[in-house]
């Protein structure tokens, strides 16, 4: 796992100036160093820079990058982020057309495969990844990014020249581009956040390349092109092959992931996904006769302090407890304590270059920094809620009449707390209603549904399009920020094609939430664990943390330095800040509460100061 960029322009030649181009490019990849802590080095072409920060999982000695291969007349060069989990197979086939590898790493196979089949390649591909190639033969540079877009990657195009990297940060050292924010990158801080509409990077002129795409671009033109999309047919197989298959896309999905020549591990919370990843994983290393370490996360004396409610209804512990006992695991129990989770907060956003989900993301950060001290791989059980319907909105009636994202029901605390004048000029609730309406109107319908059915699937598609890839962006900074590789099962691209077209009533088997999941993992996990009810990640209940944020809200919004009190109005916050706090009604997924709110705005004032950004109202 690693970090890409760099920039192309075909009216500059580079190689003319080459001192200061190297220094650009040796800048990018000193911004992005935590994602590659084990290598760097660039490449300048007449036409373009490469910039590559390495974080060594496959052939640690000979897989360095950038990296130039010729077959024939066709030459051309990679910088790549991500793991390829057939490479193995993929290799075979491109030797038996002749090629020869002269490392084990699944970057000269991408390449290779590049040189002998060209930008379609790219579908052959089962991973995460996001990479670009320069051809020198045909002076163009592509990019591509992975399906489900585990991978980041951005893109400008500045005074003609397209500048793209793993993370926003990378852009944000092109010479002479600056970090603004207009109206509708407020609309999506404020509106949307800790999400953001697919395609866009909050910065001005900042865009994503979507999942699922690969861009051309060569002399003036660009070309973003889709090579994978998902397609919405009948389900014909009977419920039994239904369970067999899933078991079979799951097994096959982890089985592939712990593709490494470094050790893995897991995270595991106790709840039915972590726990089948865990589970599969330690049985395949079992037979090789190690041992498998897991790690679970929670928060100094929150068996003191937890609060049961709808969203959380019990503490992952004694679960943890049962899967470390049946999976025989060597496990690690991490905890992170209020002050570590205040400073993180802004490390986080460090991380992802934005305001971001608070302390459910500092803690992450925390969490992963910890585990990167011994691992540099762990597979994950994210993903699997959006896929198989676990959350709450799937089943909740009020879901499915609402006009909105049905994890952000109440749009309130997001106007609450801004100033009038502020409201006057962003229509927020205008600007979340249109990306949500666009997204609904983008899921691929399949002819004569039933209107329930039809509204499942919309509600499908808008977790795979929003929530799911607001989690795998935090998975991704958190992990990469540290120097850990943070692998998706659940995200493979196969079980996400497969189960788009399963009916609901063989998700939700008889009522029972991922009722398929459950059937599929059957035997792979004890009963009490394979129908535990769904507790999302864990989140901090001390009182003194709420205290903490209040006290340094307060502190920022009385600071005329502080640029949040452009923004937020002081006298709405201190009448917010004499209600109690709200646990039980998020105003983002099931986790973004009061206290988030506080800490939500103290990122986005440190945002604005950190990155030096100009505000364009």
């Amino acid at each position: 796992m690693c970090g890409i960029a760099g920039f192309s322009n075909f009216n500059q030649n580079y190689t003319e100036d080459a001192s200061r181009w190297y220094a650009v490019l040796q800048d990018m990849n000193r911004r992005q160093k935590h994602r590659g802590p084990d290598g760097d080095d660039v490449l300048l072409a007449r036409f373009c820079g490469l910039s590559h920060v390495r974080l060594s999982i496959l052939d640690p000695e000979n897989g360095a990058q950038p990296m130039t291969r010729q077959y024939g007349n066709h030459r051309a060069s990679i910088v790549y982020n991500g793991e390829i989990y057939n490479m193995p197979a993929l290799r075979r086939d491109l030797e038996k057309e002749g090629a020869v590898f002269t490392t084990t790493s699944d970057t000269e196979v991408i390449l290779t495969g590049y040189l002998y089949h060209g930008a379609d390649y790219v579908k052959q591909l089962n991973g995460i990844f996001a990479f670009c190639i320069w051809d020198e033969s045909l002076n163009m540079l592509c990019l591509f990014r992975d399906r489900m877009g585990v991978k980041p990657l951005f893109y400008t195009l500045f005074n003609g020249t397209l500048v793209f990297s793993s993370e926003l940060k990378g852009i944000l050292a092109y010479p002479g581009f600056r970090a603004q924010v207009d109206r509708e990158g407020l609309c999506e801080v404020f509106g949307l956040g800790p999400a953001k509409t697919y395609g866009k990077g909050v910065f001005k002129n900042v865009r994503e390349l979507l999942p699922g795409h690969r861009m051309e671009f060569c002399g003036s033109t660009l070309r973003v092109l889709p090579y994978w999309t998902l397609e919405s047919r009948p389900h014909e197989d009977s419920w039994e092959q239904t369970v067999e298959k899933t078991r079979w896309l799951v097994t096959d999905a982890v089985r592939l992931q712990m593709l490494s020549d470094v050790p893995i591990c897991t995270f595991l919370s106790g709840g039915i996904d972590s726990s089948l990843v865990t589970a599969l994983c330690s049985q395949e290393l079992k037979k090789s006769g190690q041992t498998l370490d897991t790690y679970s996360f929670d928060f100094k004396d929150n068996d003191i302090n937890f609060q049961a409610n709808a969203f959380q209804p019990s503490q992952d512990r004694p679960w943890v407890d049962k899967m470390v006992a049946f999976a025989g695991t060597r496990h690690h129990y991490l905890e992170c304590a209020n002050e570590a989770l205040y400073a993180y907060l802004f490390a986080a956003v460090d991380a992802r270059d934005l305001p971001c989900m608070a302390d459910v993301e500092a803690s992450m950060l925390y969490f992963c920094e910890k585990v990167a001290a011994t691992h540099k791989v762990t597979l994950t059980g994210e993903c699997a809620d959006e896929i198989f319907g676990g959350y709450p909105w799937f089943h909740k009636k009020e879901c499915f009449a609402a006009d909105c994202f049905p994890w952000s029901m109440d749009f309130s605390p997001r106007t609450l707390l801004l100033k009038d004048a502020v409201l006057e000029k962003l229509p927020l609730e205008e600007y979340a209603r249109e990306a949500y309406r666009q997204t609904v109107s983008e899921t691929p319908a399949l002819p004569g549904e039933a209107a329930e059915e039809k509204r499942r699937r919309e509600i499908s598609y808008l977790n795979l399009k929003w929530f799911m890839q607001t989690l795998l962006d935090r998975m991704d900074r958190t992990s990469m920020h540290a120097g850990l590789e943070a692998r998706v099962p659940f995200a493979d691209h196969r079980i996400v094609e497969y189960l788009w077209n399963v009916p609901w009533h063989m998700k939700c088997r008889d009522g029972v939430v991922k009722g398929l999941l459950r059937a599929a993992a059957k035997d792979l996990l004890p009963d009490e664990v394979l129908y535990r009810r769904k507790s999302p990640y864990p989140k901090t209940y001390d009182p003194g943390y709420e205290a903490l944020l209040r006290r340094e809200l307060l502190k920022v919004l009385k600071d005329s330095r502080a640029p949040l009190g452009m923004l937020v109005d002081l006298h709405k916050v201190e009448a917010f800040l004499q209600c109690p706090t709200d646990y039980g009604r998020p105003f983002y997924g099931q986790l973004m509460a009061g206290p988030q709110l506080l800490a939500y705005l103290l990122q986005v004032n440190y945002w604005l100061v950190k990155y030096d950004i100009d505000v364009i109202l």
